[in-house]
């Protein structure tokens, strides 16, 4: 299949990633309450979260390296299969190291069902058609976030806190393997020829060296670890203020609309604003509203600044990736992709556990603060990441010789 063609494969692969971030978003909730009802504190609990990307954190390179070399079929059924049986070991664990264990495993099967779905919009897609195709795939993870924290509030509450969670662990194992009506010989059709023969892998120092890179590995790594605890803390700040888990689920969906409904208006907002100017905006509102939400406002307080947040945060993840993709060398797209969910992972890994050490010592709210610390050094790179004067395509991205303003030349950057 060639790239720009009939794009079915990406409606394919959004309703499937849409199933399978819907089960990890009702299962990361679900995972923080039954630790809680297990008797986890909240160092306990940035301690869980953090281990489901901790597994992934040594997984990426090795997985991007095989899908560079025309390899990435099996990595969708794979992760199905390890985020299905993560969900469901995870709700029959009746200990906190093996909820921490089998939050990994889910960790891991996300990541093999991303980066190889990545990798088919990145070859698949023309560059002209790139902005455009990833922030449609992420609309998948959008429809997840959206549905799976419903769900995961509508199943947990009332006195066994215990019980009601691993049903909806059960239940997102469950979601998540529905996910494979969607994946039927999809990796087949959009598959490359092996790439082998096209010399020595590109050295990881070379790709990371590369101008556009790191800071597109930063900026996701922040906005993702945002995302990221907002999911896991949430729990915890609803039942330090008591507001019940159903709520929570929704203030959870809310923001997670916000970011569908920002991702469905990329295109305008990027002719409008151009690259740099939509990250460095986004980043520093967002650092504003996380910071914000230590505070004790009431729930519509809180709905409000979710729903602006969500917004906000839907800008970081799709441009990144297009940053990453068209900064990298032609043959370590999938490396370089590979290397920005590393940043993400790593962010997963070291913000939870931050969070749980900051909640510990300053209260439930001040991951929050932390978050607000970290969007506001992520708006500051996008900023300084500004291409030069004189660089012609290197512009700041609302427009490039004659394409149209998503389309970004080869070497634009964050």
């Amino acid at each position: 299949m060639r790239p720009g063609g009939s794009r079915g494969w990406l409606l394919r692969l959004v309703i499937a990633f849409s199933f399978a971030q819907g089960a990890v978003s009702m299962a990361r909730p679900a995972v923080s309450y039954r630790a809680l009802a297990l008797g986890a504190d909240e160092r306990a609990v940035g301690v869980i979260a953090g281990v489901y990307a901790l597994l992934p954190l040594f997984a990426a390179v090795p997985l991007g390296r095989r899908t560079d070399h025309g390899r990435c079929a099996p990595l969708l059924p794979v992760g199905v299969v390890l985020i299905s049986g993560g969900c469901v070991l995870s709700g029959v664990a009746g200990s906190l190291p093996a909820m921490a264990a089998w939050s990994g495993v889910m960790g891991l099967g996300h990541l093999s069902f991303v980066i190889g779905a990545q990798s088919i919009v990145a070859r698949q897609s023309a560059p002209r058609e790139q902005d455009r195709n990833f922030g449609h795939f992420t609309i998948g993870a959008s429809l997840g976030q959206l549905v799976g924290p419903i769900a995961a509030g509508t199943l947990i509450g009332g006195p066994d806190m215990a019980g009601t969670s691993a049903l909806a662990l059960l239940v997102a194992g469950a979601g998540a393997a529905v996910a494979f009506t969607s994946l039927w010989r999809i990796e087949r059709r959009t598959a490359p020829k092996s790439r082998t023969e096209h010399g020595e892998r590109v050295p990881v120092h070379r790709i990371l060296r590369t101008r556009g890179v790191p800071a597109g590995i930063f900026i996701s790594l922040a906005v993702l670890s945002a995302t990221d605890i907002l999911t896991a803390y949430l729990p915890v700040i609803g039942e330090d203020r008591g507001i019940a888990p159903s709520v929570i689920g929704v203030l959870l969906s809310l923001r997670a609309a916000a970011t569908i409904a920002c991702r469905l208006v990329m295109t305008p907002m990027l002719r409008l604003l151009g690259r740099t100017a939509l990250l460095t905006v986004t980043c520093l509102v967002g650092a504003v509203l996380c910071a914000g939400m230590a505070l004790p406002v009431p729930v519509w307080a809180l709905a409000v600044m979710l729903a602006v947040l969500g917004f906000c945060l839907g800008v970081g993840q799709p441009l990144s990736m297009t940053t990453v993709v068209q900064a990298a060398p032609d043959d370590a797209r999938s490396t370089a992709l590979a290397l920005r969910l590393t940043g993400n992972r790593l962010g997963q890994v070291a913000a939870p556990a931050a969070a749980g050490l900051v909640a510990g010592v300053a209260g439930v709210a001040a991951p929050f603060v932390m978050l607000g610390v970290l969007l506001l050094l992520s708006s500051g790179t996008a900023l300084r990441s500004r291409a030069k004067p004189g660089k012609g395509p290197e512009d700041d991205g609302g427009t490039s010789r004659g394409s149209s303003a998503a389309s970004l030349g080869r070497k634009s950057e964050i």
